[in-house]
């Protein structure tokens, strides 16, 4: 392997990195004695969320008011008021600030935790202390004074968390749905007008279960995706991250391009574990940029391949950001029909940036890695083909039927086990004995629903395994710090997702999501009806004015998803987007799938298009690059990404789980035209394939690559006569530079 470059960064200053441009990351130093107890709190928090995925989790507002606690708990303590440079600092011997937390953070956080287990305690009601409050299930649309306050402090705190852990974007994006709630029949445009709420159906609204803050949202949150954030964490410092870089520089390092091919392998391997396209771009890109740097690709470049194959991991099953998890909920679907749907458009975006890579690297000359430099395959799976196998176990439990939360479960027990637990650590076995214990258990008539015994067989057995090789172990400190850490990461995805519950609740109380849908396809229609008699001429069904205007709806809709998903975790951006977008999607024809998709993807996309691209802006800190430069880079190289969402809103059978669209001739048409047309626009981004594409050339390339992109015959016919003359162009000068 190559020695580190001297402008390589050590684990403090990428971690200082991370904390600068992940918010979740960004806390303050509370005093010594503070820090210490949030610390083992956080621990706390996560072992609270293990044991409810394997052992069953409380009634739904008990477990999400618990939940709520634990993020007012550790936000108001740990994210200051304003973002300001002495708001992190410690500064000791402050009255009004014990451990470095002012007094007015301490007051709300209290107003919050009480707000959140409110409806626990007060459930079956409440008759002491001089209160007399009837059972929920009769103040359910008749709130009393307490649910009133006590629910204006949730809706307030849930807005004030998801500020501190994100920014404003999303809580004044939420502000604007709650005025139009309150505000209804004061809207401007007639179409918007509705007779409106007061504030106290408001409060009851977003308050009790089932909608608003106590809805699907949290509750899948907290039950799911906080325990796959969790696990990506704690496999990746377990070794898991280093054993996937190591084996695409096995898998890529030697081709032309290697050390940019590296960096999209690795971070496509790594994006299946992590929940973080900036954790991706910073655990991946501390090895990869500077590699590129020294085998000479421009730093802008090196950071934006980084950040665009970092946030593929976002859209690459099996975890997908855990929007997929979600996604499975709001479908009311088998989780492995979404991973099965998302492979074929996952693949393209990778595609596309593999080809950009490819073809840059062609056009500058850049050198590849030499065998010296490449891992030693039998020593990176001698040294670390354990670290895969909690990864093996959660895969296995997910796609054999179990709940997700499960196959968390036996993932991050596995980690512990693999990665903590030894035979020469006596102590330490107690965690694959007590694992053991629970499969077996798990397997037996008393669990009710259990593992099944080959389930049951093979999970022993991957524990048995995991307990007895003879590698490296770490310390349970070493854990500690991994839960810590997981739980910083999934706060701001609890805030946001509590917070975006509010938008469901409006959406739902006002059916503003069709209102909005009915205006795009009516401003579409307008814009339509000027261009088709520019564009009507054209043979082709997609320019006759019902084309037109459905094309422009998916344009103005992607846009809004790109704007409103800036600086949003992957989860929230999904959950906000699929309740405004998907019913204009929905009056459009396209199937539930496909549109939930759409605006997954397009969310996505926010990460990388500037000004607002954190994973770019992160990938500049490492490659010392201009920071919007490596933005435009990243958006560039993720063009699969961009175009790949029209075609399987065109032809759902991309996605290969929707019967009635699906049959093994137009799958293969569509796809391998598909991944045709993002090689070839490739090509022209890059500006070059046999030799150097220049000129109108490269022009012509773009346009016949987007017509192999779009979904029908005859415009792949079209894009063979665009393509056939910028080959032969590409023939004869390779001709000549050999004549010459």
């Amino acid at each position: 392997m190559t020695s580190p470059a001297p402008h390589e960064l050590d684990a403090k200053a990428l971690e200082a990195l991370e904390r600068k441009y992940d918010s979740a990351l960004a806390t303050r130093n509370n005093s010594p004695q503070l820090t210490k107890v949030m610390y083992w709190g956080t621990v706390a928090f996560a072992l609270y969320h293990l044991w409810t995925a394997g052992f069953g989790t409380p009634v739904d507002h008990v477990h999400m008011g618990i939940h709520l606690s634990g993020l007012f708990i550790f936000i108001f303590v740990g994210f200051p008021l304003l973002k300001l440079a002495q708001s992190y600092e410690h500064r000791p011997g402050r009255i009004l600030a014990p451990g470095n937390v002012p007094i007015y953070d301490w007051a709300i956080m209290i107003l919050g935790v009480c707000a959140a287990l409110f409806l626990w305690l007060s459930w079956r009601g409440l008759d002491s202390f001089g209160l007399a409050i009837p059972e929920q299930a009769l103040r359910q649309g008749n709130p009393t004074g307490l649910d009133v306050f006590f629910g204006s402090v949730l809706i307030l705190a849930v807005l004030e968390i998801a500020r501190r852990t994100i920014g404003f974007v999303l809580p004044m994006i939420i502000s604007v749905f709650m005025i139009y709630a309150l505000f209804g029949p004061y809207m401007p445009a007639q179409i918007l007008r509705h007779p409106g709420v007061d504030w106290h159906q408001f409060v009851n609204n977003m308050y009790f279960p089932a909608e608003g803050i106590f809805g699907v949202t949290l509750w899948v949150v907290s039950t799911v995706v906080f325990h796959f954030v969790l696990f990506g964490v704690v496999a990746q410092r377990m070794g898991l991250g280093q054993f996937f870089v190591d084996n695409a520089m096995i898998a890529a390092g030697r081709y032309t391009g290697g050390p940019a091919k590296v960096s999209v392998v690795s971070s496509a391997f790594f994006g299946t574990i992590s929940g973080s396209s900036i954790a991706n771009t910073v655990s991946t890109g501390s090895l990869t940029i500077p590699n590129m740097k020294r085998m000479g690709y421009p730093g802008h470049f090196a950071g934006g391949v980084e950040a665009a194959a970092s946030a593929g991991g976002q859209i690459t099953p099996p975890i997908m950001g855990a929007a997929s998890f979600l996604m499975a909920e709001y479908l009311e679907v088998p989780y492995t029909t979404i991973v099965i749907a998302a492979i074929v458009p996952a693949m393209m975006h990778y595609i596309g940036v593999m080809s950009i890579v490819h073809f840059t690297a062609k056009r500058l000359n850049l050198p590849t890695y030499t065998k010296d430099e490449l891992p030693n395959l039998i020593k990176v799976w001698r040294e670390g083909w354990f670290t895969i196998i909690p990864l093996i176990a959660l895969l296995i439990v997910l796609f054999s039927g179990y709940s997700p939360n499960m196959a968390a479960f036996m993932g991050l027990n596995l980690c512990v086990v693999v990665g903590f637990c030894a035979l020469d650590k006596p102590k330490t076995l107690i965690v694959p004995f007590a694992l053991l214990g629970f499969i077996f258990w798990k397997a037996s008539p008393m669990s009710g629903e259990g593992f099944s015994p080959n389930l049951a067989g093979v999970l022993a057995a991957l524990t048995i395994l995991g307990s007895l090789h003879r590698n490296e172990r770490q310390n349970f400190r070493d854990l500690f710090d991994s839960f810590h850490v997981g739980v910083q990461y999934a706060l701001a995805v609890g805030a946001a997702s509590a917070a975006v519950g509010i938008v469901v609740g409006v959406i739902n109380t006002t059916g503003v999501g069709f209102r909005l849908g009915f205006m795009v396809t009516n401003g579409a229609a307008d814009m339509a009806a000027v261009l088709h008699p520019l564009l009507g001429w054209i043979p082709s069904e997609a320019f006759s004015q019902a084309g037109i205007q459905q094309f422009l709806s998916l344009v103005l809709i992607a846009i809004a998803c790109i704007l409103m998903g800036a600086g949003l975790p992957t989860t929230a951006l999904y959950i906000m987007l699929v309740s405004v977008a998907q019913p204009a999607l929905s009056q459009l024809g396209v199937p539930a799938l496909a549109t939930h998709m759409f605006v997954l993807y397009y969310g996505v996309i926010s990460e990388i298009t500037p000004p607002v691209c954190a994973s770019a802006y992160a990938a500049a800190g490492i490659a010392g690059s201009n920071p919007f430069r490596t933005g435009i880079s990243a958006f560039t190289l993720g063009l699969g990404k961009l175009m790949v969402p029209m075609v399987f809103v065109y032809a759902p059978t991309m996605l290969i789980v929707l019967p009635e669209y699906f049959t093994l001739l137009s799958f293969l048409q569509v796809s391998l035209t598909c991944a045709a047309g993002v090689f070839v626009i490739a090509t022209a981004v890059s500006g070059f394939f046999l030799t150097p594409l220049n000129g109108i050339w490269r022009v012509i390339a773009a346009i016949g690559g987007l017509f192999l992109v779009a979904p029908s015959g005859q415009s792949d016919l079209i894009s063979l006569v665009l393509l056939v003359p910028v080959f032969l162009q590409q023939q004869l000068q390779v001709r000549k530079t050999i004549n010459a």
